[in-house]
């Protein structure tokens, strides 16, 4: 394999964002390609093999970019444009990076950031009823949540229904002090912070008053029906098949539903069939219901946790398979007697 070297001009301005502190994006980089970087006086001369030059100045190149665009470049981006760089879509950051849903109270735009989620927001777009399915932090909720606000202040909608089953996590917590709205705000928190961070809790506040933005548990839901409006059933792994019939069943004329869950966290009792599991074998084969899996490479929130959701999930797939070479070893040791 050709050994080559290639210079890459960075922009003073651009500098330190793309590098890192200490040049630590810089590292990572070189070690993950194998390729030796030297910076020096607003360059950065790459030395490598042919492929692994090319590959880390496709990268470089699109974090410049991403720089250019007023991002701040943060270590998942670095991490998912080496991803994006082993794969067919290795320039797809920089379409991903154009989609701004909507802007923050602050200012800032909410806009997907990986692949994944890239095919979420479209699914949301296209179908009536989406399913968002995938583990912690790949923007399920927040991203539902975007699309709704957007959908209710350009006037496709005429409320936002938020909802999700109250049910505790794994923790027995007795009796809650206060009034009903006391004991099932700690259940909707998550959608409180979502929305406050979007759309800020002045203007929650004032359409909650109106009744045009509701954050109910799914219980409430029962024997409505939902015209016009937006509806978000969140942590719908904690469903059961009735609840999540019921749910489904209360969607009227010139609504969008999303539906969000992780199927690996239920906090349903023992034996109990979750409601999501089972809407995604009987629903899969209907057109207008889409159905987005999210994996840990669509992890947004520190890289840490793509790590630990990725540790658990090679724990589960070791243990189903032990457990299959057991029962295998037990069946095959019957017949043999």
């Amino acid at each position: 394999m050709s050994i080559m070297d290639t210079m890459i001009d960075i922009p003073a301005e651009h500098e330190r964002n793309v590098c890192g502190q200490f040049d630590a994006y810089l590292k990572k980089i070189e070690k993950t390609l194998h390729v030796t970087m030297v910076a020096r006086d607003g360059a950065i001369k790459l030395i490598g093999p042919e492929e692994k030059v090319l590959q880390a100045k496709a990268v470089f190149n699109d974090l410049i970019e991403l720089s250019k665009r007023g991002n701040a470049i943060t270590e998942q981006n670095v991490d998912y444009a080496l991803a994006l760089s082993f794969s067919e879509n290795s320039h797809k950051i920089l379409e991903i990076d154009q989609d701004i849903i909507c802007r923050t109270v602050a200012g800032r735009p909410v806009k997907p950031k990986t692949v994944g989620q890239k095919e979420y927001v479209d699914q949301i777009r296209k179908k009536m009823i989406v399913f968002g399915i995938g583990p912690a932090g790949t923007g399920k909720t927040y991203l539902a949540m975007a699309m709704a606000i957007q959908a209710f202040k350009n006037g496709e909608v005429n409320r936002i229904i938020l909802t999700r089953p109250a049910i505790e996590a794994g923790e027995k917590l007795g009796f809650l002090p206060g009034d009903l709205q006391s004991k099932i705000d700690p259940y909707l928190r998550p959608l409180y912070d979502a929305l406050y961070q979007i759309m800020g809790a002045d203007s929650y506040l004032h359409n909650a008053e109106k009744g045009l933005i509701e954050v109910a548990p799914l219980a409430y839901m029962r024997g409505r029906t939902l015209d016009n409006a937006y509806i978000i059933l969140d942590e719908a792994q904690n469903t059961t098949p009735a609840q999540m019939k019921m749910f489904l069943t209360r969607i009227g004329f010139g609504s969008k539903v999303i539906v969000t869950g992780d199927q690996t966290q239920k906090d349903l009792p023992a034996g109990t069939v979750s409601g999501l599991d089972m809407a995604i074998r009987i629903l899969k084969k209907i057109d207008e219901i889409g159905f987005c899996y999210l994996t840990n490479s669509d992890v947004v929130r520190h890289p840490l946790v793509q790590k630990i959701v990725q540790a658990y999930d090679d724990y589960e797939a070791n243990n189903t398979a032990k457990e299959k070479t057991v029962r295998g070893k037990g069946y095959r040791g019957r017949n043999s007697q």
